[in-house]
């Protein structure tokens, strides 16, 4: 049952002549029909409507129209959601009542308003049916009226009427008519009642008025619960005397939320948002250390004071969940077997070896230490070679989580540190998301492409906010901006990769250990193609069910690497397998089979069309002046042909071709100057110069070439050029010359002995110096090639000139030239 609450109606007391004491006294014991009341609680005397639309009080109420003067139990239900309340759901106590009239409401349903009299108080024993009507027995219990001449009574009614009075006026939300109803109500005892009935109090606070079997109890217990909620709303009208300027919306919200917040202070159960209760939940499991605690709860404890509505509030929930969602203290146990970590290592990478070599390092002295500070790791080399997907395979061997973030184009520092939170929008920087994302203090973070970070914008220089994070020594304690916090990243094993050192600024490069990721070799490109690409594109392509047909032999995939590719890595590799493997697809989908499972060369032209690309290879030694050289480029070693041809002319100029670069220009310069300097020992007469001139040319002009390591080679093209003389059979050279003839070693030495075996080179000069990378390269890459060592430009004359002239060897005698002098 409803109880039907208007602002403007007023219960009214029934017109009683005689002797008040006949209203509280009632005679019925027994059985008898009850009512059961929502949020609803009558006293004697009083006469309310309440709202009839339960089914059984229907049934009542029918029943009591046909006799009106039946009495009938009203009683409020404890819990006012019940809709066959039970003894035990009603309290014990209610009053005796007789029903006076019955309004029909309008709107759906059978709705009715009974108009009922309060009688005598009574008490519940038992509820003994609920069909078609409720019913139970119940016994009158006797009311301790005052004397008339009673004149405590007479004091505490007119303070009640007072406090009353007082509390009508506070609270907006009681018609005026009520202060009204009030003063014209004679008798004291009613008016008692009428205060208990009619003031918007708690059903627990007026059943406890209702039990007190004396009417000044009674009277009490009204002014306590009057005067507390006096208390309340003088409380909240100081708030608003606090709070009275022009309020807008969001104002509004918050001025409402501080008066609860202030009431249910008040009352001692000030409960937090659902959101507070859920970050309280997640900071019990955390392991921070006690100062990001302490700044914790203190912005927990901010969140009370903004309205849930406002902007502010979503910010200050999205912070505290940024701080709840990172693994504080978070640590994944690593994974000590070395023999597990170097198969992992091995399955997943073919060659690495010095990468892998790291790793295992790394795990040996954390299984002795049991405690190691992550190492900081670089690696770099050309595109393609696995330097990324390097870092997958050692998150795997360590049993870490593994992270990547990208640093290409990287041009704000906030995105390394993250945003102050006065911005809006502000959010925490790449770092922290990404070891929010890993769910552990301690993953695999790869910084990718790290020399591609842009340096020294308006927003800031990235390159240097890294150094915080890339500092063994300051990584415990990085600081991110959003946060405000120190995080530790001491346990996280950074790697970074790059293709080139040349743009990582001086300071940022020092702090991390670089190991160089070369690239691959043809025979380890057929190794990688066997175990990994031809497994994963026959899966791409639907083809593993005939994994067991389709061959690719060695010469096959020979071709499509030197003549199909021009990389470091495998990337194209990988693309153009999966290109004949998908002409294999449409084959099977064509014809049903695949007509040529083995591949071959010749098949592999025919799946793939003409090659693009053709390596070159030794020319041999018939003409004078053309010497091979060998070069490193970002895709592989190369040999490299120098030529040198002479025409007459009385300049003597020299001409260089081929779109040299600036080194290599001055290469050339000095070689020549060299040359001239000691034409004696090549047995030229130093007059040559006079009367030809010298033109030096590098073959595919088209491609951009440069560096000093050409040196040597130009100069046994020039010498080989003025003395006619053969250059040795199967023969290359690379090196650094210097004015003095001094030769000076040179890098990329793996790239180009192995540029130098596909092109069928047997001997080759280098500077002495360079002995130490050649014995750092695998034995099977050196054999079949014979390296000579030299000093300067004479052992490599003394080696690579041969006594034998070329065949149609041009004269180059020196002329006298007759000079006349007038007299």
């Amino acid at each position: 049952m409803n109880n039907k609450k208007q602002n403007a109606s007023i219960q009214m007391i029934a017109d009683y002549d005689g002797d008040i004491s006949k209203l509280f006294e009632t005679d019925v014991t027994g059985q008898i029909p009850i009512l059961a009341t929502r949020n609803l609680v009558l006293f004697p005397g009083v006469v309310t409507p309440i709202l009839i639309g339960r089914e059984t009080s229907l049934q009542l109420i029918n029943r009591l129209k046909k006799n009106p003067d039946q009495f009938f139990g009203v009683f409020s239900q404890q819990d006012p959601d019940i809709d066959e309340p039970s003894k035990d759901d009603l309290y014990e106590y209610g009053v005796f009542a007789k029903l006076l009239r019955v309004l029909e409401m309008p709107g759906p349903g059978n709705n009715l308003t009974a108009l009922v009299q309060g009688f005598g108080r009574c008490q519940l024993q038992a509820v003994t049916k609920k069909k078609p009507y409720y019913a139970g027995t119940v016994i009158p219990m006797p009311e301790q009226l005052p004397a008339d001449n009673d004149k405590e009574f007479k004091a505490a009614v007119e303070d009640l009427k007072k406090s009353t009075i007082e509390y009508i006026q506070l609270n907006d939300d009681i018609a005026d008519e009520t202060q009204y109803a009030l003063s014209n109500i004679q008798n004291d005892t009613i008016v008692v009642d009428f205060i208990c009935s009619n003031m918007p109090f708690a059903v627990s606070d007026k059943i406890k008025m209702l039990e007190a079997n004396s009417l000044m109890d009674r009277i009490y217990i009204a002014l306590k619960v009057l005067n507390r909620e006096i208390q309340l709303l003088q409380l909240k009208q100081n708030i608003r005397s606090k709070t009275r300027e022009d309020l807008d919306e969001q104002q509004k919200e918050y001025f409402l939320q501080q008066q609860i917040k202030n009431i249910k202070e008040e009352l001692g159960n000030g409960d937090g948002s659902p959101e507070r209760h859920e970050l309280e939940e997640k900071a019990k499991s955390k392991k921070w250390p006690e100062e990001v605690a302490e700044v914790f709860y203190k912005e927990l404890d901010k969140l009370d004071m903004y309205n849930p509505q406002s902007p502010e509030y979503s910010v200050q929930v999205n912070y505290l969940q940024n701080m709840v969602n990172l693994p504080w203290g978070e640590y994944t146990e690593d994974d000590l077997r070395l023999t597990r970590a170097e198969r992992i290592l091995n399955h997943d990478h073919y060659g690495m070896e010095k990468v892998k070599e790291r790793i295992l390092e790394y795990i040996s002295v954390l299984q002795l230490r049991g405690d190691l500070k992550s190492p900081i790791i670089c690696l770099y080399g050309p595109p393609g070679v696995g330097k990324t997907s390097l870092g997958k395979s050692i998150a795997s061997a360590l049993n870490r989580k593994y992270v990547r973030m990208s640093l290409g184009g990287l041009h704000d520092e906030s995105e390394i540190r993250g945003h102050r939170r006065t911005y809006v929008g502000a959010m925490p920087g790449r770092i922290i998301k990404s070891i929010q994302k890993a769910g552990s203090s301690n993953p695999v973070f790869i910084l990718d492409e790290i020399d591609k970070v842009t340096q020294n914008t308006i927003n800031g220089d990235p390159s240097s906010a890294l150094l915080e994070v890339l500092d063994p020594e300051q990584n415990n304690a990085f600081h991110d901006n959003y946060l405000d916090v120190d995080y530790d990243l001491s346990k996280v094993m950074f790697i970074a990769t790059a293709n080139d050192l040349n743009t990582i600024p001086r300071p940022l490069l020092d702090r991390m250990e670089i190991i160089e990721v070369s690239g691959y070799i043809t025979e380890e490109k057929i190794e990688i193609a066997k175990r990994h690409l031809i497994p994963k594109e026959l899966e791409n392509t639907g083809l593993i069910n005939y994994h067991t047909a389709i061959k690719f032999n060695k010469p096959s995939l020979e071709t499509i690497i030197e003549q199909y590719t021009r990389e470091s890595g495998v990337r194209q590799l990988e693309k153009q397998i999966n290109k004949a493997l998908r002409k294999m697809a449409y084959e099977k989908a064509v014809h049903g089979s695949i007509i040529s499972p083995n591949v071959t060369p010749t098949i592999a032209k025919d799946l793939l069309g003409n090659p693009p690309f053709y390596r070159d290879i030794y020319q041999g030694n018939d003409y004078a002046g053309v010497v091979t050289g060998l070069a490193w480029t970002s895709v592989g070693g190369e040999i490299l042909f120098i030529e040198t041809s002479l025409s007459k002319g009385k300049a003597g100029k020299l001409t260089l071709t081929g779109n040299l670069g600036d080194v290599m220009k001055e290469s050339a310069v000095i070689a020549l100057e060299y040359v001239k300097a000691h034409v004696d020992s090549l047995g030229v007469d130093y007059r040559i110069f006079d009367q030809w001139n010298i033109h030096i040319h590098v073959p595919e002009g088209a491609t951009p070439k440069d560096g000093p390591s050409a040196g040597i080679t130009i100069a046994t093209s020039i010498a080989s050029a003025l003395t006619q003389r053969k250059v040795r059979k199967n023969a290359a050279m690379t090196g650094e010359i210097t004015l003095r003839g001094k030769v000076l070693p040179v890098g990329g030495i793996k790239e180009k002995i192995l540029a130098a075996k596909r092109a069928g080179i047997t001997d080759i000069v280098m500077c002495k110096d360079n002995r130490k990378d050649i014995e750092e390269i695998p034995e099977k890459y050196r054999t079949g090639v014979e390296f000579h060592y030299v000093e300067n430009v004479q052992d490599v004359w003394d080696f690579a000139l041969t006594d034998e002239m070329v065949k149609n060897p041009i004269d180059l005698t020196v002329k006298d030239i007759e000079t006349t002098i007038d007299k």
